[in-house]
């Protein structure tokens, strides 16, 4: 979810006011347009997105409520720790 997050904020930067910015030097501008797409919340969007694709739209609520957590938890009990070798 942070991955998605992030990149749909990435997508957000207003490329040509960034890139005015640059040019003209302006770090305070070029600062703030940057923080203008980091700052909006994205999360009700990427819900969305994932609804129309079929998926949950919180994957951590979904995962949570599979049991798939305690299914794993339980078919490791009295097995072997997992490690480097060492």
């Amino acid at each position: 979810m942070n991955v998605q997050e992030a990149v749909a904020k990435a997508l957000l930067v207003d490329s040509d006011a960034l890139r005015s910015a640059q040019l003209a030097g302006d770090v305070l501008a070029s600062n703030a347009v940057l923080m203008d797409a980091y700052n909006t919340d994205v999360r009700p969007l990427l819900a969305s997105l994932r609804e129309e694709m079929g998926l949950a739209p919180d994957p951590v609520r979904a995962y949570l409520a599979s049991g798939y957590g305690e299914k794993i938890i339980a078919s490791r009990v009295g097995g072997a720790p997992a490690g480097w070798g060492a």
